[in-house]
């Protein structure tokens, strides 16, 4: 059921229902399955995001000395090293983007 809105209201201040959370609106079509008011756990992606991402931070910065200062014959290899800075890095760039998106969520929905 498409939702009313009062036409007195400017768009701008009218709420944006979660049906179009989204960039660009609802990603996929509706199949009936799903829950009509099915909302995401922010409060639960905010914390996760801001516990992890300065672990991960320092789990890359932390690999990332071990590389630099780590001789050919060393176990574990400099190459092995080197995965895992890369793997806390990238774990790094998804927390932080996350941050960032849970934010402007947040902060779009309180409007």
């Amino acid at each position: 059921m498409p939702e009313r809105h009062d036409h007195r209201t400017p768009p701008h201040q009218r709420a944006e229902p979660r049906s179009r959370s989204g960039v660009l609106g609802r990603r996929w079509k509706r199949t009936g399955t799903e829950p009509l008011y099915a909302q995401s756990a922010l409060g639960v992606r905010l914390l996760l995001s801001v516990v992890f991402l300065p672990l991960f931070l320092a789990g890359t910065l932390l690999f990332w000395y071990w590389t630099a200062h780590s001789s050919p014959g060393d176990v574990p290899s400099s190459d092995s090293l080197l995965v895992l800075t890369l793997v806390c890095a990238g774990l790094t760039l998804f927390a932080a983007i996350d941050l960032v998106l849970v934010l402007r969520r947040r902060a779009r929905e309180r409007r």
